[in-house]
């Protein structure tokens, strides 16, 4: 009993951490990876396009300084840019840079131009230094640089005029100041996350609990079980898979408890029934007089009977501890006309009756036939007990209803409507059976055998007039041929 209440309530996860944790665990860690891998693509993503952008708009800027410098004049004289500065101020009045783009004229390999808005490329000498060597050493390109203060993406447009000198149109985006605006909407998406997993947290919690709460009733149940009370239930609410769950647990406890009571009435009845012999031999030695040959041998004698009823008890107690186990019965196909016969050639050896079939069923049943022959031996020998020599006890079996019957009829002393259940109870007797030979197991036996095979036994008696004892079992892989003899099987 202890083995199987501590079964029950498990280890109670002392040393870890519980079902509603792991499972709350299990769908943070699920959503916290979500949301950084999603997060981490777009903002990848999005650095790729900031990037993929810039150089479309330097580009397109480089496209139109040069097809304007190719056909520009001189609003002042009509007449093309006398000097390479000109051309590129010009140039630089056309566009309106952006909040980190700027704009720059280098003339003769110096800085001499800037826009007034945007970024101020003056104001990095690094970036300088490193554009007037690239306009010194190079062709016009798109290239980046970083400079201790930032990193740029820029272009070079090269400006020469025959006689009148060289320049280099620049423009340049600070990529880093780009990038942070990507950085920063990306730490407030990291922040919002946080707060979803934190406010995810709450709610899973509240409602891991609820749902878990038929696992938590079924762990106080399992605690509160003692080897003296398996009444407590645990209460069903819903109908989903917990509470299927529930229904279950409470079967298996409904088993237990009828396991258990069921092996207590048996232990107190088993007890009883062998308290009397050992009481009697007990009594019998105590009294029996040594020097007397004859009381000496009435006392063997007596003792071994009792002995002898005494293992009759143990193998029918241990047959039906059998009964209860899953492989108890081994049903194959059998011949019901054949079983029908050869129960009948046994019974015969049992005492001086008018031994009949009533009907014969040819066909075949699965069934375990070593346990039928046992069941229909049993009532045929209380048949023997309980009727007067020459009597008539008849055997039949037939099939009805989709299921198979199987009887033994007899004409003895009957049995009264309020005791007909009670006998095939264990230990069961009925009055008229007092100072009769056994021990009230025999019918037991022929139910756990009828009910094994997913049937039943029934009885129909009247007192003084004889009892039919009927095995109902379901006719399972029955090919029937014909039924021959058959009666109504009824009292005689």
């Amino acid at each position: 009993m202890t083995t199987t209440i501590e079964r029950l309530r498990g280890s109670g996860g002392a040393g870890g951490l519980t079902v509603r944790s792991r499972i709350l665990a299990t769908v943070l860690a699920l959503t916290l990876l979500t949301l950084v891998v999603a997060g981490g693509t777009a903002w990848v993503l999005q650095r790729d396009r900031v990037d993929a952008g810039i150089d479309a708009s330097l580009q397109r800027t480089v496209e139109e300084f040069t097809a304007f410098a190719t056909s520009a004049t001189d609003p002042q004289t009509g007449q093309p840019y006398a000097s390479a500065q000109d051309l590129i101020y010009a140039g630089m009045q056309r566009e309106v840079p952006g909040p980190h783009e700027g704009m720059a004229g280098f003339v003769e390999g110096r800085l001499e131009l800037e826009l007034p808005t945007g970024l101020k490329i003056n104001e990095d000498p690094e970036l300088t230094s490193h554009l007037e060597e690239m306009i010194a050493t190079g062709p016009g390109r798109i290239a980046s640089v970083t400079t201790a203060s930032s990193e740029y993406r820029y272009a070079i447009v090269k400006v020469t005029l025959t006689d009148v000198g060289q320049g280099a149109l620049v423009v340049a985006y600070n990529r880093s100041a780009e990038m942070d605006e990507v950085d920063d909407t990306f730490r407030t998406y990291a922040l919002v996350a946080a707060i979803a997993l934190v406010v995810l947290a709450a709610v899973g919690w509240v409602l891991a609990g609820r749902l878990l709460s038929p696992l938590r009733h079924l762990r106080e149940t399992a605690e509160s079980i003692t080897d003296t009370d398996l009444s407590r239930r645990i209460e069903v609410r819903g109908n989903d898979d917990l509470s299927e769950l529930t229904r279950t647990v409470n079967a298996m406890l409904g088993r237990l408890e009828d396991a258990f009571t069921s092996q207590r009435e048996l232990l107190d009845d088993a007890g009883h029934e062998l308290r009397t012999p050992i009481t009697i031999v007990r009594g019998h030695l105590e009294l029996m007089d040594p020097d007397d040959p004859a009381d000496a041998a009435a006392t063997k004698e007596l003792a071994l009977s009792e002995l002898d009823r005494m293992h009759r008890l143990a193998d029918d107690l241990v047959l039906l501890a059998k009964s209860e186990r899953p492989d108890f019965v081994q049903p194959a196909k059998t011949s019901i006309g054949e079983l029908t016969d050869n129960v009948l050639d046994q019974a015969r050896a049992l005492g001086e009756r008018r031994w009949l079939i009533d009907a014969r069923l040819e066909g075949e049943v699965l069934v375990d036939t070593q346990r039928i022959t046992q069941a229909l031996l049993q009532l045929a020998a209380n048949a023997v007990k309980f009727s007067e020599p020459g009597s008539v006890i008849a055997l039949g079996s037939t099939l009805r209803g989709g299921r198979l019957l199987l009887w033994v009829r007899d004409e003895g002393i009957g049995i009264a409507p309020d005791e007909q259940a009670r006998v095939f109870e264990r230990f069961g007797r009925a009055s008229q059976s007092v100072g009769r030979d056994g021990a009230g197991l025999g019918l037991a036996i022929v139910a756990a055998i009828a009910a094994a095979h997913g049937g039943r036994v029934d009885v129909d008696s009247k007192v003084g007039a004889g009892s039919v004892f009927v095995l109902d079992l379901p006719a399972r892989g029955a090919v029937v041929e014909q039924v021959t003899e058959e009666i109504e099987p009824v009292t005689g």
